[in-house]
């Protein structure tokens, strides 16, 4: 009992390491049955050590201190702490400290915290606050276990990157999602889940557009896209119309049909993947002719919360 409370005495007064050491200087004395005398002074001497060094910390931590902004917490408190990164700065913090001290970081930077939150910041650090777009993730790929074929099976940690080391994952298709689950883990809101299909479902009451999800992604299939989108391409595959039709019956097979049914130009084709320009979309089309133009329905209407590809099962039930 004695060395046990030797030894916590020791870590609280001289520090881990001095008190590894003193432990095992007492617990030495004790078993030699040195005298008490001895004993007495060896504690003293490491506690009047002890409180030295305390004293000559607390000096120096009051002598370099750096004062900081009190600004800069009253700032971070307002933001949604969701530690993201979509400011483009290590955490909440941060961006706090950015925005407050550097008159050149705009104060709209915080996508989760939206308008409300840019406007506050602005406020307080007296910069003007452009209006945030709200948007969302959207995950490009449509194939699920009964669409996209099988090239090998993977047995290994459940983990997309770790997948994508071999042999770039077990589908056919080396551009669609890899069903593991790493951009559910990844998203600090919970905004997303994966479904029975193998495909991550995205919470649109939940999603805040911070883009966590598609920096984790290895294969880019998680985008972000407009709130307001009203179509959206379920496809990720950059390989030739056979090719990508072969691994996967729900892939773009680049032939253009969209493209020409689109009256606005807002479909491009693009390594042999149609991209869809959302904000032309939102401001002059509506009525998407082009949903019915693909013959194997990887354009689709941008039903939110859903499994992708199953938007119009998804409606018509």
């Amino acid at each position: 009992m004695k060395k046990i409370t030797a030894g916590i005495l020791f870590l609280m007064l001289a520090g881990f390491d001095q008190a590894v050491h003193a432990a095992v200087a007492v617990e030495s004395a004790i078993d030699a049955n040195v005298g008490a005398d001895t004993v007495i002074a060896a504690i003293v001497l490491l506690v009047s050590m002890g409180l030295l060094f305390g004293i000559i910390m607390a000096y120096a931590n009051k002598k370099f201190a750096v004062e900081v902004n009190p600004l800069i917490h009253i700032v971070e408190d307002i933001l949604p702490k969701g530690q993201c990164g979509a400011c483009g700065y290590p955490g909440c913090m941060g961006y706090a400290e950015a925005v407050v001290t550097n008159p050149d970081v705009p104060p709209n930077l915080c996508t989760p915290g939206k308008d409300v939150v840019a406007k506050l910041v602005g406020e307080l650090t007296g910069k003007a606050a452009a209006p945030v777009d709200p948007r969302i993730a959207q995950v490009r790929c449509a194939g699920t276990y009964v669409k996209a074929g099988k090239a090998n099976e993977y047995v290994g940690v459940e983990d997309c990157v770790a997948a994508n080391l071999l042999f770039g994952g077990p589908k056919s298709c080396k551009y669609g999602c890899l069903g593991l689950g790493t951009c559910v883990k990844a998203c600090p809101f919970g905004a997303m889940e994966m479904s029975a299909d193998g495909l991550p479902i995205i919470d649109p009451d939940k999603c805040t557009g911070c883009a966590k999800c598609e920096t984790v992604c290895p294969k880019k299939v998680i985008a972000m896209m407009p709130l307001g989108a009203s179509v959206r391409v379920n496809c990720n595959s950059h390989d030739k119309g056979a090719v990508a039709k072969k691994a996967c019956s729900a892939a773009c097979i680049g032939c253009t049909l969209c493209m020409k049914e689109c009256p606005y130009g807002a479909i491009k084709m693009e390594s042999n993947l149609a991209v869809v320009d959302a904000k032309v979309c939102i401001e002059k089309c509506n009525n998407p002719t082009c949903l019915a133009k693909c013959p194997t329905k990887a354009i689709r209407e941008a039903v939110l919360g859903v499994v992708p590809g199953s938007e119009v099962e998804d409606v018509v039930a």
